[in-house]
């Protein structure tokens, strides 16, 4: 949802600064709530302006910072488990995260965790007709 307009802003707390009215009265003649008109006057007091604030963003992951560590880590050791790479992480470079970041984390650097199957494949016996 977009912010509302700093004239709108204006206009709200300039009807409340007039006098004569609540801010209950100014929230219900704009459309508004209570705490809406609220925030807006102390945003004007604290700040002196009516600016709304930047939104939105991407959030930053604990390990983003840790790209050619994991990579590393996931040559070095290509069959331990998530729970593996989070001890080895957190020894390692003092990051201690749980197996979903670990797991986010490899996701986002296109990184697999394939396992090696350790068990020998039987030969397929030849099926002769008697």
């Amino acid at each position: 949802m977009k912010p509302y307009s700093v004239d709108l802003r204006e206009k709200i707390v300039n009807a409340y600064e007039r006098g004569g009215t609540s801010i209950r009265k100014v929230a219900v003649q704009f459309g508004v709530a209570k705490s809406y008109v609220q925030k807006l006057l102390q945003l004007q007091k604290i700040q002196g302006h009516l600016e709304p604030k930047k939104q939105g963003g991407t959030i930053k992951g604990k390990l983003d910072d840790y790209g050619s560590e994991l990579a590393k880590m996931v040559k070095s050791h290509p069959d331990a488990t998530l729970l593996e790479y989070c001890e080895y992480f957190g020894e390692k470079y003092n990051v201690w995260v749980c197996a979903s970041v670990m797991c986010c984390a490899l996701q986002k650097q296109k990184l697999t965790r394939k396992k090696r199957l350790y068990a020998v494949a039987k030969p397929k016996q030849k099926e002769s007709k008697s």
